[in-house]
């Protein structure tokens, strides 16, 4: 039963009116997001230049030739009849 009341006077808090939004919170919250997007943006490149070099034969596997690489090679494909 005391730990009940203990509980409950230390889980209370501050009263509605003495919270305010701040400048600083919004401030770290736009740098958040901001690195969020520079972090995606990054990795997008970083994604980009792998495929890159991996169609290049950089890996050890045999390079893509750029006009074969659009189009289906064989005729097993299930839309020919």
């Amino acid at each position: 039963m005391v730990t009940l009341t203990l509980l409950a006077a230390v889980t209370e808090g501050p009263a509605p009116e003495d919270v305010k939004a701040g400048w600083v919170a919004l401030i770290i919250f736009l740098l958040l997001a901001l690195a969020v997007a520079f972090l995606g943006w990054s990795l997008t490149k970083q994604l980009r230049k792998a495929q890159a070099a991996k169609d290049a034969g950089a890996y050890g596997d045999q390079p893509v030739e750029a006009d074969s690489a659009d189009e289906p090679t064989g005729g097993d494909s299930p839309t020919s009849v």
